[in-house]
């Protein structure tokens, strides 16, 4: 983390200067104010213990509070993530849509709606057919066009967002296997083509290699693994939501106030490829679209 003298805080907005090198509002870039507020607030609490840590680094000594302070690893987010998710579902499509609290004004929006649209026809021009799996599906809003492509069987570990896909799919005359399963689950079957909407940037670093494994057992020989996800755009969150490429856990608010953490991490293509073709994977390609999105494609 890096120590800044002077800062806009990372929560509140509000201009603060420390009044010395050692002082710990340097290095959690927030103001006295809002870490005195840690105490309420996950990522105001993650931001203290992380620059509690660093001072204590820089300085050479022992974080007296690490034993009892250390964030959590990021697997035991779990839980929190499923909770926020099932939470989200009456507004997770904002997002896509670029409304409410998603809306960054008509340069930003007309730019992401562009990008959306390049990784729509982008997926839709796959040689995707057969049997496909869905993992992570959420609310649906690929599952409309892999329906289209073959027998789809669409999962997610709550059973909220499947709601809404199975609505979406139903209005667009269109039929799924819709099933409550953790994207973490070992495969049943195998099938011809996998694909997950904005998971890998959940997957935690140190598991990765575990998840593309995993991947990689639930296709057929040639089968096609399939991915969109997220850049670190500053435009492509809420408006009250910080996006970092440095950090591993984020901190994310609902409409109604209601805090929660989640894994985010913003993969670079060329590490993507690489990991891709350690697990076994062929013909591994990862691109971009001009802003917001990762776009990868490769062979069992």
């Amino acid at each position: 983390m890096v120590f800044r003298a002077a800062f806009d805080c990372l929560w509140c907005g509000a201009s603060h200067v420390v009044r010395s090198p050692d002082d710990l509002e340097g290095y959690a870039q927030l103001c006295p104010a809002c870490i005195g507020r840690a105490d309420e607030n996950g990522f105001l609490r993650f931001r203290l213990k992380s620059a509690l840590a660093e001072r204590a680094a820089r300085v050479g000594q022992p974080s007296a509070s690490s034993a009892i302070v250390a964030e959590p690893p990021v697997d035991d987010l779990s839980e929190e993530m499923k909770a926020y998710y099932a939470a989200r579902a009456p507004e997770y499509d904002d997002w896509y849509l670029r409304t409410g609290r998603y809306s960054r004004g008509p340069v930003h929006d007309l730019a992401w709606n562009a990008d959306l649209d390049t990784a729509t026809l982008w997926l839709d021009e796959l040689p995707i057919q057969g049997e496909i799996v869905e993992l992570a599906a959420g609310t649906g809003w690929w599952s409309t066009l892999l329906a289209g492509k073959g027998v789809l069987s669409l999962y997610d570990a709550n059973e909220l967002p499947l709601d809404r896909a199975r609505d979406r799919l139903l209005a667009h005359g269109l039929r799924a296997h819709i099933h409550v399963r953790d994207a973490w689950a070992e495969p049943d079957r195998a099938v011809d083509a996998l694909y997950c909407g904005f998971w890998l940037s959940h997957v935690p670093r140190a598991r990765l290699a575990e998840f593309l494994d995993l991947a990689r057992r639930w296709l057929k020989p040639g089968g096609i693994f399939a991915f969109i996800d997220s850049r670190a755009d500053p435009q492509s969150g809420a408006v009250d939501q910080e996006v970092s490429a440095d950090l591993e856990v984020a901190p994310r608010r609902l409409a109604d106030g209601r805090d929660f953490r989640v894994v985010k991490v913003y993969w670079q293509p060329a590490e993507l490829e690489a990991a891709l073709r350690a697990a076994g994977f062929a013909r591994a390609e990862v691109t971009t679209t001009s802003r917001f999105f990762l776009l990868g494609r490769a062979a069992a």
